[in-house]
């Protein structure tokens, strides 16, 4: 098996102006593919943590009063910098994370790159909204007037910004393409088993011009320097993206702050493939659970509801597609299916198949470890049939390759088991009927919902419902999400 490691071995946090050691020491990443390090990680200890909050904090000012121009050529080197260091960051975040070769360079930097330059021209959007003049009565606190009236978009401040593992330097420039458009400062806090991206990606983003204090990093493989951040008073927003649990701990400590708060969480998607639905395209969009980063992604399609009508022909073509999609080597291109991201999630994951078992769903496909893989952390791609949507593999979000099957009878029943969930992040309709779909879409209640397509447009708002997270960002609302809105009065 190939691999590839290309890190350095002097990664260190930014707090301020300075590169520093962590003071806790480093700990090992890992390379899911073959349990093999990658690098060395800086630990933070809780004091460098808050040490870049302050930092932030004392940078915010300067940086906020800068001119909309200035933030948006700053942006745009480093849109042009990362598109410059495209094959020098590939290999290392294929190492740190198992995310195939073909899906790294299709997505994993080129994506990054293009928020970057999303969010270069959207510093120079309008920031100020005019109102029409209002008549207002004499009272007890003022002669009466004609009162002009403009609503305006600020920064809020420092913003802490906290991300999963999957897509490590495109979820962190999706958080600090807008946040410092719209003239915040920001403290970076990359998931525990892929930091190493990101501080690259940093050292790009002072390499393109940001101000000392604008853009600090801090690294740590447990939760202490992100909690530290989330308590910190000088942080003013904390942005998250990962699980739910996790994600209600942040909604709870930061609340006692009163924080604003921007947290995309887990997802339990449902594929709805109704009878008059193309069902290969249903087929292989369900199926982007196991091709996409093996399932490790919030938005997946991981519940099939199926009209019984073509049930077995569904479940017949995904185990055929399951079985044919080859398992390995993250660098070989005809590798479809990666690793997961540590032993103990595939470990997880491999329990939730059980799980289902146990509950009694019947396995049609995968369900093990590849026999022919002696290292790394891979798992089949893994269909469960028979499933009803009170079981937890039905209710739970499992972020592997597992799909599951329920039936349904009509439209009514496919869009109440699609409701019956804690989450709501993105759901999928499949139907010849365009009316059809779009009737369905209003009753589904997720915050994203695709009708016969995987697409994304990526200016509409993103986010979800229920317990899959608070606010909205992508296009013009990611500007939104990172300002507050000021009314400013007087009589005209």
């Amino acid at each position: 098996m190939a691999t590839t490691i290309s890190a350095r071995d002097d990664y260190r946090l930014l707090v301020g102006d300075e590169w520093q050691a962590g003071a806790d020491g480093t700990y090992p990443v890992v390379n899911p593919a073959t349990g093999e390090v990658v690098g060395e990680a800086p630990e933070a200890s809780v004091e460098q943590a808050q040490a870049a909050a302050a930092a932030a904090k004392a940078a915010f000012g300067p940086w906020s009063r800068t001119s909309p121009e200035e933030r948006a050529g700053i942006l745009k080197r480093a849109a042009d910098l990362l598109r410059q260091r495209t094959a020098e960051l590939v290999p290392l975040v294929i190492s740190e994370t198992g995310a195939t070769q073909v899906l790294t360079e299709s997505m994993q930097v080129p994506v990054a790159t293009s928020r970057f330059d999303r969010y270069a021209t959207g510093a120079l959007e309008p920031t100020v909204i005019p109102l029409p003049p209002s008549e207002m009565p004499t009272t007890p606190l003022a002669p009466g007037a004609l009162m002009g009236a403009i609503a305006r978009r600020v920064p809020i401040g420092v913003v802490a910004c906290i991300t999963s593992y999957n897509f490590p330097i495109v979820n962190m420039a999706g958080k600090l393409g807008p946040a410092l458009a719209m003239g915040n400062t920001v403290v970076v806090r990359p998931a525990s088993q892929d930091p190493l991206a990101v501080i690259a990606l940093v050292d790009i983003l002072r390499e393109a011009g940001f101000p000392p204090g604008v853009v600090n990093i801090v690294t740590g493989s447990t939760p202490a320097s992100g909690e530290a951040l989330v308590d910190s008073p000088d942080v003013d927003m904390v942005s998250f993206t990962g699980s739910t649990r996790v994600g209600m701990e942040i909604a709870s400590t930061g609340g006692r702050t009163m924080k604003r708060q921007l947290l995309e969480l887990g997802g339990k998607g449902a594929g709805i493939v109704f009878d008059d639905a193309d069902v290969d395209a249903a087929v292989n969009g369900i199926g982007s659970t196991w091709t996409f980063h093996s399932g490790q992604i919030c938005t997946a399609p991981t519940r099939a509801i199926v009209a019984r009508s073509r049930y077995d022909e569904v479940v017949d073509k995904l185990a055929r597609l399951a079985g044919a999609l080859k398992v390995g080597d993250p660098l070989e291109r005809d590798t479809v299916v990666g690793p997961l991201i540590t032993a103990a999630h595939r470990d997880r994951v491999e329990g939730y198949v059980q799980i289902g078992l146990d509950e009694g769903a019947e396995l049609v496909a995968g369900g093990h470890r590849p026999e022919h893989l002696e290292r790394g952390f891979y798992f089949e791609p893994t269909l469960l049939a028979g499933v009803r949507n009170s079981m937890r593999v039905a209710q739970e979000e499992i972020f592997g390759p597992v799909v599951v099957v329920i039936p349904f009878d009509d439209d009514d029943e496919a869009v109440a088991i699609a409701n019956d969930t804690e989450f709501g992040l993105s759901d999928y309709v499949f139907t010849g009927d365009s009316g059809r779909g779009m009737r369905v879409s209003r009753q589904l209640r997720a915050g994203n919902i695709a009708i016969n397509t995987m697409q994304r447009n990526h200016e509409t708002p993103f986010g979800g419902t229920k317990h899959s997270g608070v606010g909205r960002d992508g296009g013009s609302f990611g500007l939104h999400a990172y300002s507050e809105l000021q009314s400013v009065v007087w009589p005209g």
